[in-house]
């Protein structure tokens, strides 16, 4: 590598003075966790404008902060926006739909992000989308684990991997970088625009995934980790 690489390699990937490895995880959990529990609260019926107030009053008292983005659950036609799109108002949860929840909450001094999509009742497509978005996270990064591609190699593969399951990938969500907060003061550049191979514990790797055709998709993003992590 020579020294221009080196210096950019040092300049995406630098961390702020609080970083930590068990600091991130702890956080990276914690939203995890988050997700999960603010999922099994969302019902047909329910407004999204409710439900993300919901969500942001399930992380405040999970001990959590909300930081740099705001807090997204998104219903079935809102689930094709890009996250700077604004979530046409009044969507209620139909019977058989899909959503999905956004988060970039704080724990401590350190960052987390994390995304996800479900279904509820019994819509096969939608459950497909739903899985899908990731399997392909998953297969992106086992890739990633294996041949040490640079960010913008992860993310031509997805887009190709993404057709190949019947789906199209929204370049909008470029994947970013993660630290102890705020990252944006390190570094802005997103994760598809990366040249070199990204090191683990300091990219978010997102996926979302758009019907051709029909008004829904899915979503999932997490940091890039290796197999143990995901045990």
């Amino acid at each position: 590598m020579n020294d221009d690489g080196v210096s950019k390699l040092a300049l995406a990937e630098r961390v702020g003075p609080a970083f930590s490895v068990d600091g991130m995880l702890q956080a990276r959990a914690a939203t995890r966790d988050a997700i999960r529990t603010i999922s099994a609260l969302v019902k047909p019926g329910m407004l999204e404008e409710d439900a993300v107030d919901m969500a942001k009053r399930t992380l405040i008292a999970s001990g959590l902060d909300l930081t740099w983005h705001p807090t997204r659950v998104r219903f079935g036609s809102n689930t094709m926006k890009a996250m700077k799109q604004a979530s046409e108002p009044g969507i209620i949860l139909k019977e058989n739909d899909i959503f999905f929840i956004d988060m970039a909450p704080r724990f401590q001094a350190w960052e987390g992000d994390g995304g996800a999509s479900f279904t509820v009742g019994n819509n096969e497509e939608y459950a497909r989308c739903a899985a899908d978005a990731e399997t392909l996270f998953h297969d992106v990064r086992a890739l990633w684990q294996a041949e040490k591609l640079s960010g913008h190699d992860l993310y031509r593969y997805a887009d190709q991997k993404a057709k190949s399951m019947g789906w199209e990938l929204n370049f909008d969500l470029p994947g970013h970088r993660v630290s102890d907060f705020p990252h944006a003061a390190l570094h802005t550049g997103s994760l598809a625009d990366y040249d070199l191979p990204p090191s683990a514990m300091r990219w978010i790797l997102e996926i979302h995934i758009r019907h051709s055709s029909k008004q829904f998709g899915a979503f999932f993003e997490d940091m890039l980790l290796d197999d143990d992590s995901y045990v």
